[in-house]
C-alpha cells in the first residue's frame, strides 16, 4: 500500500513539473515581408509610397510609363465596340435568312476574337500598376522614378498585424508545447504591458548540435501599437 502512495505522488510531483510555469527569451517579429516588383519591365513613372508609410491590399503603390499601352487598349476597345455593332446589325439579317449560317459564324468569330484581343490589353495596362499583397508598412524604398524596373524589387512592405514570436527552446519541453497553448509577451523597452500570443508552429526536427526547437506564436496587433524587430519574455503557464 505505501508502494502505491510512493508512486502517486511520483507520478503528481512529476506532472507538477512538467506543467509548472517557465518563461523564455524571444523575438518579435514581422508576420511576414515581401518585396514587390513589377510584373512587367519599364520605367517607373511614380512611386507613390515611402519608408514608413502603411499601406493596404491593393493599393496602387507605384506606376510604369503607359502611354503606348493605353493607346493599344484605346484601339483594341474600338475595335471591340464595332465588331459588337457590326454582330447586333446582322442579327435580325440572320433571324430572316437574309444571311447565311457562315457569314454569321465569322461576325460571331470576329467579335469573339476583338473581345480577347481588348482584355489582353487591358491586362497588361493592368500589370503597369503595382500594387501591395498584403496590408502593412513600407520598410524599405529600393527605387525612383525615372528607374528601369526589370527583376528587381521596388519596395519592401512587412505585415505587423499579426505579429510572430519566435522561441528557441531546450529540448526537455518539446512535450510541454503544444499548438493553440497561450503565453504572455513582455516586450523590451521602450514597450512596456504585457500582450498575449499564441503558439502557431512547433518545430517536429530537434537541432541535434545544440539540442533546442523552434516555436513561433501568434500575437494579435490590430493597432499596430508594438513594432517589429523587439525582444521579449514569453511566459508559459
Amino acid at each position: 500500500m505505501k508502494m502505491k502512495y510512493v508512486f502517486a505522488a511520483l507520478i503528481f510531483t512529476l506532472m507538477v513539473t512538467e506543467t509548472e510555469a517557465f518563461q523564455a527569451d524571444g523575438l518579435i517579429e514581422p508576420y511576414r515581408v515581401i518585396r514587390i516588383g513589377s510584373p512587367q519591365v519599364g520605367v517607373l513613372k511614380t512611386v507613390n509610397v515611402d519608408r514608413g508609410d502603411y499601406v493596404k491590399t491593393g493599393q496602387v503603390l507605384a506606376t510604369l510609363h503607359s502611354n503606348v499601352e493605353n493607346a493599344t487598349l484605346e484601339l483594341k476597345k474600338a475595335q471591340k465596340d464595332f465588331a459588337e455593332r457590326k454582330k447586333d446589325r446582322l442579327a435580325p439579317l440572320f433571324n430572316k435568312d437574309l444571311i447565311t449560317a457562315n457569314e454569321m459564324d465569322e461576325v460571331e468569330t470576329g467579335r469573339a476574337l476583338t473581345e480577347a484581343d481588348y482584355k489582353h490589353a487591358a491586362e497588361i495596362v493592368s500589370r503597369l500598376s503595382i500594387r501591395s499583397t498584403i496590408d502593412g508598412v513600407v520598410v524599405e524604398r529600393y527605387m525612383s522614378p525615372g528607374e528601369y524596373v526589370e527583376n528587381q524589387p521596388i519596395l519592401k512592405v512587412a505585415q505587423i498585424d499579426p505579429l510572430n514570436v519566435e522561441l528557441i527552446l531546450p529540448s526537455d519541453k518539446y512535450r510541454v508545447i503544444k499548438v493553440g497553448m497561450k503565453a504572455k509577451v513582455i516586450p523590451e523597452k521602450p514597450m512596456d504591458g504585457q500582450y498575449f500570443a499564441v503558439v502557431t508552429i512547433v518545430d517536429r526536427v530537434i537541432d541535434a548540435a545544440s539540442g533546442t526547437f523552434g516555436v513561433r506564436l501568434t500575437l494579435p496587433n490590430p493597432n499596430h501599437a508594438l513594432p517589429a524587430g523587439l525582444k521579449c519574455k514569453v511566459i508559459f503557464p
